[in-house]
């Protein structure tokens, strides 16, 4: 039999689940890095579809999906920006869950940082000296509004207020403390985890701030089956294992 022969009936079999593979695209907050890695890999091998993660502060993905950006599913750090696209009608009804909770801490320079009691009798200054401590953009992106919320519900925003260097994302403010630029920052568990250069130097009361919630939703922009059951996937057992092996809490089930 000629090769053609052979090839062409295979080729029929595996051409329907070709024409079908689609590209989702995400935009998730940039301390989903890592989860999003191995969560995006392992669904690509397993479904044949592609998948797109855009990471940034929450602020700068829902500014970009409210002016037309071609998101599918957003996945935020702080409800509030996702309490804002739901308002505009800009998500599918129905889709959004929260997904995942996180932790705040104070990470310092280095491997080896002594380990201090976050309450209001931390002398915060004192421990930056000339420094400054890190953190993301305080007034819109997640991670800082949650530290700058923290640092008033304990009295210690007033006077560190002067020393804070302020960043785009969270990540970026974790990179500020792992390269030395500043000795003390302010980001979540799971960036403190992702990174060896840095210390856990003490962790905020969780009562110090609201909750640390992470919100998906489905985008009301177009309908594919890649992207719903992309928003399954990150549902499931698998993606629920990275999750936590980032440190996340999972909430949804």
């Amino acid at each position: 039999m000629p090769v053609r022969h052979v090839l062409l009936p295979a080729l029929a079999l595996l051409l329907p689940g070709l024409a079908h593979a689609e590209q989702v695209t995400v935009f998730a907050a940039a301390s989903l890095k890592n989860a999003m890695d191995d969560i995006v890999a392992s669904y690509q091998a397993q479904s044949g579809h592609s998948v797109v993660v855009s990471l940034a502060g929450s602020s700068a993905l829902a500014k970009q999906i409210q002016q037309g950006a071609p998101a599918d599913i957003f996945i935020s750090a702080n409800p509030d920006w996702m309490d804002l696209l739901e308002a505009e009608g800009l998500l599918e009804d129905g889709s959004r869950r929260d997904l995942l909770g996180n932790s705040l801490v104070l990470v310092a320079h280095g491997t080896d940082a002594a380990p201090v009691t976050i309450g209001p009798d931390l002398d915060l200054p004192a421990l930056l000296g000339d420094g400054r401590l890190a953190m993301a953009l305080v007034d819109s992106v997640p991670a800082g509004i949650y530290g700058k919320a923290a640092l008033e519900h304990l009295g210690l925003w007033q006077e560190v207020a002067p020393s804070v260097a302020q960043s785009d994302n969270v990540r970026a403010a974790l990179a500020l403390v792992a390269t030395g630029e500043a000795p003390f920052g302010i980001v979540y568990a799971t960036d403190a985890g992702a990174e060896d250069r840095v210390t856990v130097a003490g962790r905020f009361p969780a009562d110090s701030h609201p909750p640390i919630l992470y919100p998906v939703a489905d985008l009301a922009n177009r309908d594919s089956a890649a992207e719903e059951d992309f928003l399954t996937y990150l549902q499931g057992a698998e993606a629920r294992a990275a999750f936590e092996a980032q440190g996340f809490t999972v909430l949804a089930d």
